[in-house]
């Protein structure tokens, strides 16, 4: 059972021309399996879900944390008030919609939610 506030999901980068050995390497290294969503973006369960992504224009060059949320909009709000920037606006991705900022030391994360508005 997912649990607001918890770490549910790590997005790591991959270049273009690289999501395919990435995905070889983890295999042939740790027997990973994957599930592609178009070219550009590669899911993997390990224990921590995850995925790569090529995606230069939306995705972070740096690994990506990503809580979970039962209440969206509440936790954007909490994260704002607790001096939170917000990089992202809630927006919608298959499979749910989420929100990007930075804690006080400059770390993006990223908060999303299957759960529909408030």
């Amino acid at each position: 059972m997912r649990k607001s506030g918890k770490l549910d999901y790590l997005e790591m980068p991959a270049t273009s021309g690289t999501l395919d050995s990435v995905k070889a390497f983890y295999s042939a290294a740790f027997g990973w399996t994957f599930t592609d969503f178009g070219p550009t973006y590669s899911a993997f369960e390990q224990g921590l879900d995850g995925g790569f992504h090529t995606d230069a224009s939306g995705g972070s060059h740096k690994p990506l944390p990503i809580l979970y949320s039962e209440q969206l909009e509440a936790t954007l709000a909490e994260v704002e008030a607790a001096g939170g920037a917000i990089l992202k606006p809630i927006f919608s991705f298959p499979g749910g919609r989420r929100f990007h900022f930075a804690d006080p030391a400059g770390n993006e994360l990223a908060v999303w939610s299957d759960q529909p508005p408030d």
